[in-house]
């Protein structure tokens, strides 16, 4: 695995793309704070920036970062939650802009998973989590249903857990500052 990381590491540093195992689904990552690197990914997914990417982050102290002011909510539905759960902030900061949603707001999640987590350690920041598809298409259950147009659009695909399948994509909450809960998709 630390190999793996090393790699992956590399390219994110170079403001390349990843295709990625995540704790949810394959996902295509990059450096969350290179609007260069997000525009990439946006041109990939041929998705428009418009609609906002998830990043993943290694835990709380590093969402601090990210996030203004964090509702205790999110703490505690961080700590309390089973399946992956992704959060939807106001107030992002310290991201490439055109990572941030017209609102103000970002999708952040900590992952349940060595690879990600330490992936994120090391690279010390955020790194985009989108799933590895085409917009409009289906979400892939494995690396065997990655397109061949994603496998050849990012520069590193990650050589770790090519036979699992994966889970369903994560659960989003949107947890607004002044007290406001919405489940956007369980």
């Amino acid at each position: 695995m630390q190999s793996e990381i090393n790699k992956a590491l590399q390219v994110l540093k170079e403001g390349g793309l990843i295709l990625y195992p995540t704790d949810t689904v394959w996902g295509i990552g990059c450096d969350a704070n290179n609007a260069e690197a997000v525009k990439k990914v946006y041109d990939l997914k041929k998705r428009v920036d418009s609609k906002a990417l998830i990043c993943l982050v290694a835990d709380d102290r590093m969402l601090k970062k990210y996030v203004k002011q964090i509702p205790e909510t999110a703490l505690n539905i961080i700590d309390v939650t089973n399946k992956p759960t992704t959060i939807i902030y106001d107030d992002a900061q310290n991201l490439a802009s055109n990572l941030i949603a017209s609102d103000g707001t970002i999708a952040i999640r900590i992952p349940d998973d060595d690879f990600c987590y330490f992936l994120s350690r090391k690279f010390n920041g955020a790194i985009v989590s989108t799933s590895a598809n085409i917009s409009g298409q289906p979400t892939p259950k494995s690396f065997k249903e990655i397109s061949k147009e994603v496998l050849k659009g990012v520069d590193y695909v990650v050589n770790l857990h090519h036979e699992k399948n994966c889970n369903k994509p994560s659960s989003i909450i949107k947890l607004s500052n002044n007290g406001i809960v919405k489940i956007i998709r369980e």
